[in-house]
């Protein structure tokens, strides 16, 4: 604190609510010094700077040794040790020509943020003196402590053994600061018994998976490719807040949320925020994390203000699944460390101030030969494109029958409080396709042959403004899975999350359905019927089977959900009824088959979704009693004591009547609430559900009896910064 609040003054006068009005003071004034860079840069120049990548090893690497790396990343050839060995000092020549003194292996662990350990490139020579060394065997293999790690019964705390393993297919890269330098090795995370722990693991196989399934059905379609990729490009929200009052919240600093808070007087009503002019500050604070993530080679394109006050959204360009993913990792990290540079917060919950618009991390995906054919673009004419329709049918029958598991995958206690919140897709999975190609699956599926023609352009009534290229859907804001003109959109991701499982599971989901017509397709071709006549019989077949999966209307009404019950369509809640997904048999055969998890994988992500999931809320209650019982009441029952002196000289005691009333209110509350919460079921999965059910609930209503008290209390008196502080102080 004393770096907000220190002046000659500040130990006179040591309350929360003279804090608050420091905390005020020092923004309204803007007296923080703030280490902006006014450095002016080339893109071009920087761009990759940091990044050990193609361009770098194939001028630090021999000309065979690139060709064989090269081989692997394309998966023409099996990992090979002796490619690590020239790599492994080709790297650490580049690393220590830039100031490195440290390596690490940098993995994605279950707890859904990333882990390091770092280790000294020094070597002791035994005489005194030093050498910098870098093995092949360093570069390959590291071997971070795995028992604090979530495991999921996979391991015990006494087994604690685990391992890293270099991916290859991302590139190493610096991070640098003031003090040091030091290479960044992204890497797979695994048990001793060769369990995945991490989400990277699965990524990888499901990519594997896709690609196997999508080479061969394109081999029915007489087309060979090498690979098939999947791309991504992930838009990250967030909000800022000012660090100062930051501090003085309890609930943001534990929990990323504010726990209680009455709507400000001005919110989000005049949509005056989404798109606006961004403000000196915080466009300071973008240009700052451009420049660093320019350098980290990562292709940063997109800016802007969201919809509610002091919400903004970043995003790059489309890559490759697992490299787009590590870098989500990597903004997520630099904005952070740049923005206490700036003096703000950075705030990824999906909910952090209620009754305003929540965060979330929009996935767009789609997929890609090695030639770089988008395999989602369906061209001038869809209902001809014979391959479009196959990967498009592939997509929606694999969805419909798995669409739990793609709503485990985007389950978390944050994203629990903004799905279907008015803001974001409920939690039902159902797919847009825009009004053209949705008839032409209507089509499919009643025996038409009319096709609807495409619009090409939009005019606009003057010749002062150009025509433009009309895409082939709308946007679907509602939609959780929205197709946009040549990918698709997956909307209900939470801005806390970690891409890879969304991914992963949808990469699998796919693939087996890609196998399931290409089974078609090879059993029909062999008995010599036509192909166009197989293909079609499949795109109907499971066309007419899937398409209630199907949905173009506003997701957010209550129609809709009588309407996805009719057709049978799961609509988990919240996380614990997510959850059981992982446990249904068909989910379980379908990753099992692919290869994607294990059996003992399945068990150990369903033990710690609703682990985290527990742990998350018991932070959250816990805040939530504490907060009330010693900052607001405390400060409650001072503003009665005021009212009380004023009745009994004035003889009005209307006021007191109504603070006293909500007082009672807020501890009988608390009292329910701490008496609940003290008794809880044993079993993990009652746990789960007692909180989700129970406790959340009676969590709700102490916040609606404490924000009644702020409505009431003096300010002067009020310890918490207030929403109207929070949202409009960027």
């Amino acid at each position: 604190m004393e770096l907000y609040f220190s002046n000659s003054n500040f130990l006179k006068d040591y309350t929360m609510t003279a804090l608050r009005t420091k905390a005020n003071l020092k923004i309204a004034t803007k007296t923080r010094k703030i280490d902006a860079s006014t450095e002016k840069i080339d893109i071009a120049k920087i761009f990759g700077e940091y990044v050990f990548n193609e361009t770098k090893m194939r001028e630090a690497l021999p000309k065979e040794t690139f060709r064989n790396l090269q081989q692997i990343l394309r998966g023409e050839k099996a990992f090979s040790r002796e490619v690590a060995e020239v790599v492994a000092v080709s790297v650490k020549n580049w690393a220590l020509s830039h100031g490195a003194t440290h390596y690490t292996h940098w993995f994605h662990p279950l707890t859904g943020s990333t882990a390091e350990k770092h280790d000294s490139f020094l070597a002791p020579l035994g005489n005194g003196s030093i050498i910098q060394q870098f093995s092949a065997n360093s570069l390959i293999q590291g071997e971070p402590d795995a028992s604090s790690f979530p495991s999921g019964g996979l391991r015990t705390t006494f087994e604690a053994r685990g391992y890293t393993a270099w991916d290859v297919t991302s590139p190493m890269f610096l991070r640098k600061n003031k003090h040091g330098v030091t290479l960044i090795i992204p890497t797979a995370f695994c048990s001793f018994t060769g369990e995945a722990l991490d989400k990277k693991t699965p990524l990888l196989r499901s990519q594997h998976t896709i690609a196997d399934a999508g080479k061969r059905l394109l081999k029915l379609l007489n087309k060979e490719t090498s690979s098939i990729r999947t791309f991504i490009g992930i838009e990250q929200e967030y909000f800022l807040v000012d660090k100062a009052l930051y501090c003085l919240r309890p609930d943001l600093i534990a929990s990323g949320r504010t726990l209680f808070g009455a709507p400000p007087f001005k919110g989000q009503a005049l949509d005056d925020h989404y798109f606006g002019s961004i403000q000196s500050r915080v466009i300071n604070y973008m240009q700052d994390v451009e420049k660093e993530l320019y350098r980290l080679g990562i292709p940063i394109s997109t800016r802007h203000n969201e919809v509610a006050p002091g919400q903004y959204e970043v995003a790059p360009v489309y890559e490759e699944a697992n490299v787009a993913i590590d870098h989500n990792q990597i903004i997520m990290e630099v904005m952070s460390q740049f923005a206490d540079k700036h003096h703000f917060a950075f705030l990824t919950h999906e909910k952090p101030f209620a009754g305003l618009n929540g965060s979330g991390k929009h996935c767009n995906w789609s997929l890609a030969t090695e030639e770089k054919e988008n395999l989602l673009d369906p061209g001038k004419t869809p209902h001809d494109n014979l391959q479009f329709m196959l990967f498009l049918t592939a997509i929606i029958s694999g969805l419909d029958k798995h669409a739990d598991l793609l709503r485990l995958a985007i389950a978390n206690a944050g994203n629990d409080h903004r799905l279907g919140a008015n803001e974001a897709p409920p939690a039902i999975i159902s797919i847009f396709l825009g009004n053209e190609l949705q008839t032409i699956i209507d089509n499919i599926v009643q025996g038409n042959s009319h096709n609807p023609e495409s619009s090409s352009s939009i005019h606009l009534g003057t010749s002062l403004l150009p025509e433009l290229p009309k895409d082939l859907s709308d946007r679907n804001r509602t939609s959780p899975f929205a197709f946009t003109g040549n990918k698709f959109e997956f909307r209900a991701l939470g801005s806390s999350q970690h891409v890879a499982t969304p991914v992963t599971y949808l990469n699998t989901i796919v693939a087996d359905s890609i196998n399931y017509i290409a089974d078609k397709l090879e059993a029909a071709l062999q008995q010599n019927t036509p192909l166009k006549e197989a293909s079609t019989k499949v795109i109907k077949e499971l066309l007419t089977k899937h398409a209630r999966i199907l949905f173009s209307g506003d997701n957010y009404t209550q129609e809709w959900k009588q309407e996805a019950t009719k057709r049978g369509l799961p609509n988990l809640e919240n996380t614990p009824e997510a959850a059981s997904a992982l446990l249904r048999q068909e989910n379980i055969d379908l990753l099992q088959k692919t290869g994607v998890l294990t059996t003992k994988e399945i068990q150990a992500r369903f033990h710690i979704k609703l682990e985290k999931y527990i742990s998350t809320l018991d932070i959250e209650l816990n805040a939530s009693a504490d907060i009330v019982r010693t900052q607001i009441l405390p400060c409650s029952l001072k503003y009665e004591a005021v009212i009380d002196k004023h009745a009994k000289i004035s003889g009005d005691s209307s006021l007191l009547d109504e603070i006293s009333k909500a007082i009672k209110d807020c501890t009988q509350e608390l009292y329910k609430f701490e008496k609940a919460y003290a008794t809880v079921p044993e079993d993990l999965q009652e746990h789960a559900e007692y909180y989700a059910q129970k406790l959340v609930p009676m969590q709700a209503s102490l916040r609606a009896t404490a924000d009644k008290l702020e409505t009431l209390v003096d300010d002067s008196l009020w310890v918490l910064p207030k929403y109207r502080e929070l949202i409009h102080t960027s």
